[in-house]
């Protein structure tokens, strides 16, 4: 194979062939690198494995418009529509096939070119982790209840330790449910400490982003009965609240508007949160209750929801004793109730008499206020109907013969029409006034002449 014996050597050839055809190739380049894992020190050696990852990755970050070998898209509901381009993330799922060390050095390679979205990057762990992961895609808790042998648990572990150090460190570079779904696989699988706690931070930072159904995970460890995993909303939960304090000390001011949408929203979420597990028969009371009061009263601006799920839950567990009533419905602010809600609060039966009581009150309250509002508004509109010399009247402190005077004054310039007009002008006609006051002198001569 030298050449100094016959030109043609086989070695130029195959890493002539290797170069032109093989790492031209998208699917090539993978297949390759894969085919790499039998003899992983050799290929590593040769630099191989070094060539097929820079091909990849090159690949990778090539134009969209420039994509034109072919590739592995199977996202729900992409083939029906029509498309003029590449998606930006058609390379996630072929690279999926490969070996978790060799996704990794590709992801690696990827990321220290600083030209990749943080959002790309974690499209492709979250694919990633769906097809070497069987329970992130199960939705129903028999997705939890297979036994697993300790080698396939350790692959899964390692598996969701070196996925969690991947995760660009930027908000919103994985989606919420995502990570929540990761915080109930590390706990089943058993990961690192390390791996729960940096999950439990990254998915307290965008608490606000998750919906009802990511919450809805399911409790699969053997001594909880109940359906679905309340200790891991609550601890997350706890770590949005810290981040929140910790932010709301810095602004000197929990009234930060962005702050206060913030838990607002996430408030909303978790009083729907207790809605949905009130319904299980198997709930814990003092984890229902623990988790109803973790919420600030700042966060609620309605306690509707809180009600409606304190109500569910006294419905469904009909055996809870009066004290316990009581502390179930301590976090319940009535003067938050709708009108609606709480005219259904008074008449509530299975309320504590205590939260009826408040809620009669503050439903008398509302309806007091509202009749004295009315009585002002009719007020307002008989002033608006009054005439100048109303206004001016009202003005003055007068005596009540004169204000009987300016009454009759009042009924001649108003009520009189026309002929109170004549009236006034013929009382204060000047001539008329000469006319009476000579006549009134001609009388005065006469009597003196008498």
């Amino acid at each position: 194979m030298s050449d100094s014996v016959e030109k043609g050597n086989l070695l130029p050839k195959l890493e002539a062939f290797f170069h032109s055809c093989v790492l031209q190739g998208w699917k090539d380049s993978i297949v390759t690198l894969q085919s790499t894992a039998k003899l992983p020190e050799w290929c590593e050696n040769l630099g191989i494995i070094r060539k097929c990852v820079d091909s990849i990755v090159e690949k990778i970050l090539t134009p969209i418009a420039e994509v034109s070998w072919s590739h592995t898209y199977t996202r729900p509901g992409y083939a029906k529509r029509q498309h003029h381009s590449v998606p930006r993330d058609w390379w996630t799922e072929d690279i999926s096939d490969l070996d978790l060390d060799l996704f990794r050095c590709v992801i690696t390679a990827a990321r220290s070119t600083f030209t990749l979205q943080p959002q790309l990057i974690g499209e492709a762990l979250h694919v990633y982790t769906c097809r070497w992961l069987p329970y992130l895609k199960s939705k129903s808790h028999s997705g939890f209840s297979v036994i697993e042998n300790e080698a396939a648990l350790e692959r899964h572990r390692r598996l969701v330790n070196t996925v969690v150090n991947m995760i660009p460190a930027d908000k919103g570079s994985v989606s919420e449910g995502f990570l929540l779904r990761l915080v109930s696989i590390a706990s089943f699988v058993g990961a690192s400490l390390t791996t729960k706690t940096e999950l439990i931070r990254k998915a307290g930072l965008q608490l606000e982003e998750a919906t009802l159904e990511d919450l809805l995970l399911p409790s699969h460890s053997s001594s909880h009965r109940h359906r679905y995993d309340t200790d891991l909303v609550a601890t997350v939960l706890e770590s949005f609240l810290m981040l929140w304090r910790r932010q709301s000390s810095v602004h000197h001011s929990s009234n930060n508007s962005q702050l206060l949408h913030s838990i607002r929203k996430v408030a909303k979420l978790i009083d729907s949160y207790l809605q949905a597990v009130a319904l299980d028969v198997h709930m814990s009371f003092s984890k229902f209750v623990s988790l109803a009061e973790a919420v600030p009263d700042i966060a609620r601006e309605s306690h509707d929801r809180l009600y409606k799920a304190i109500n569910i839950y006294l419905k469904v567990h009909p055996e809870i004793s009066k004290e316990e009533k009581k502390q179930l419905c301590r976090s319940l602010d009535c003067q938050k109730l709708s009108a609606e809600v709480r005219s259904h609060a008074v008449k509530n039966e299975r309320m504590p008499l205590r939260t009826v009581v408040q809620a009669l009150f503050f439903d008398q309250e509302s309806s007091s206020k509202g009749a004295s509002n009315r009585l002002e508004r009719q007020e307002t509109v008989s002033r608006s109907k009054e005439t100048p010399v109303d206004t001016h009247m009202h003005k003055l402190h007068l005596a009540p013969d004169e204000t009987a005077s300016l009454g009759k004054a009042k009924n001649i310039l108003e009520g009189g029409g026309k002929r109170g007009e004549e009236k006034i002008r013929s009382s204060t006609d000047p001539k008329k006034i000469v006319r009476e006051r000579r006549g009134s002198e001609h009388k005065h001569h006469i009597s003196r002449d008498r």
